[in-house]
């Protein structure tokens, strides 16, 4: 048993190095039940902060979008990222490719377009990338709310265990004795 678990735990090891397939597990990653919604939260809101630092510091927006899909963290984003950079490039606002990934929050992509409009795109960004790093601490207090109970209830069952499989001999001990 524990070999098999350390040959899957090396096989899946093996399988995220793949391209494809780290592709296909980020892309279920940031669409998981529990763990997606936060996953996503934390990919905006890193890619909000870099590309509106950036843009703030006088980068180029392709150049700026380059380096954000590098420090993305997650190869669905930094794909949809490649994406948006070469949609813009051959002259699309940077809402349009936004909502072709189908990645990015409509609020997201609002907000990235009246920015753009506006000339305070990374302004926005820094604004949006605010917002989305409260909502990440939010969704971790909650998520940390919901595991603290299944956290007490495993380590009262394995305490349980161990008392069990500790006085059981004892007990035993005690009847073959009389």
């Amino acid at each position: 048993m524990v070999a098999s678990l350390i040959a899957f735990i090396v096989l899946c090891t093996y399988l995220l190095k793949v391209p494809k397939f780290r592709l296909i597990f980020d892309g279920f990653l940031l669409k998981a039940p529990l763990v997606g919604d936060l996953q996503t939260k934390t990919t905006i809101a890193r890619f909000g902060r870099t590309l509106g630092t950036l843009m703030n510091a006088g980068v180029a927006i392709t150049d700026a979008l380059n380096v954000t899909a590098k420090t993305a963290g997650n190869t669905a984003v930094e794909k949809a990222i490649n994406y948006i950079q070469r949609s813009i490039s051959g002259g699309k606002p940077i809402a349009d490719p936004m909502t072709e990934t189908k990645i990015f929050p409509p609020m997201v992509i609002q907000m990235t377009a009246v920015g753009e409009r506006t000339g305070g795109l990374g302004n926005m960004l820094i604004k949006v990338a605010d917002f989305y790093d409260e909502e990440v601490d939010a969704a971790i207090d909650t998520l940390t709310s919901m595991i603290e109970p299944l956290i007490i209830v495993f380590l009262g069952g394995a305490i349980g265990f161990i008392l069990v499989a500790m006085y059981m001999p004892m007990f035993s001990l005690g009847d073959a004795v009389q």
